[in-house]
């Protein structure tokens, strides 16, 4: 398939190829969504937090003698039925939220999402998006050129564009991700995508599980 090449002024000056089995996978939402929640629990880190007998203060003496007071027999005040105990059964934060996902599954969840990109008209790829200096009012007037109205966007540079990661870091709304970092959460989270030509390449040369 064939797109517009596009240069930083967002002028039309070429076409370009683009690879099929990565633009042209049809669009699977609940493979997307499966990706998009095992990538969501695989950052997410527990808060909540309750002490259990080993890890509250005192109890290093037994409350009293195991006979001949009357009372019930106790061993420690770190007991969940002591008032100020450990609690038995509560959250802790070694609870582990990874979810575990296949491989070419996750490819193929990324290639569904840029050719709807794509179909949608939201993916433009741009010759070269070079910059002399990492500027931030050089790149935020690329991404202002092709985005007017909405100046955010996910730009997808070659890996050894190095100024304009540095330079867009600092920019509101707009991210740049390396090619072989691509994952369902960001392509989604921005509705305008802007790649450079060397990046397709490496996206078909690094994603190569089917």
């Amino acid at each position: 398939m064939t797109t517009d090449l596009y240069n930083n002024s967002a002028k039309v000056i070429d076409k370009v190829e683009l690879p099929d089995r990565v633009f042209g996978t049809s669009w699977n939402p609940d493979l997307v969504k499966q990706a998009l929640d095992a990538q969501i629990a695989n950052v997410r880190k527990p808060l909540a937090h309750t002490k259990d007998r080993s890890e509250v203060s005192g109890g290093g003496k037994k409350p009293w003698k195991q006979k001949g007071t009357g009372r019930a027999r106790h061993g420690s005040i770190r007991s969940p039925i002591w008032k100020g105990g450990g609690v038995a059964h509560g959250p802790t934060k070694d609870k582990v939220f990874a979810v575990k996902i296949n491989r070419k599954m996750k490819q193929v969840a990324i290639f569904s999402v840029l050719s709807k990109k794509f179909s949608d008209g939201e993916i433009r790829v741009v010759d070269s998006m070079a910059v002399a200096e990492p500027k931030t009012r050089l790149v935020s007037g690329i991404v202002r050129a092709f985005s007017e109205k909405t100046p955010s966007a996910l730009i997808i540079p070659s890996a050894s564009n190095k100024n304009v990661y540095r330079a867009s870091s600092n920019i509101p709304k707009v991210k740049s991700l390396d090619p072989k970092s691509l994952n369902v959460l960001d392509l989604l989270k921005y509705k305008n995508i802007l790649i450079e030509k060397d990046a397709v390449a490496s996206i078909n040369d690094h994603y190569h599980a089917i």
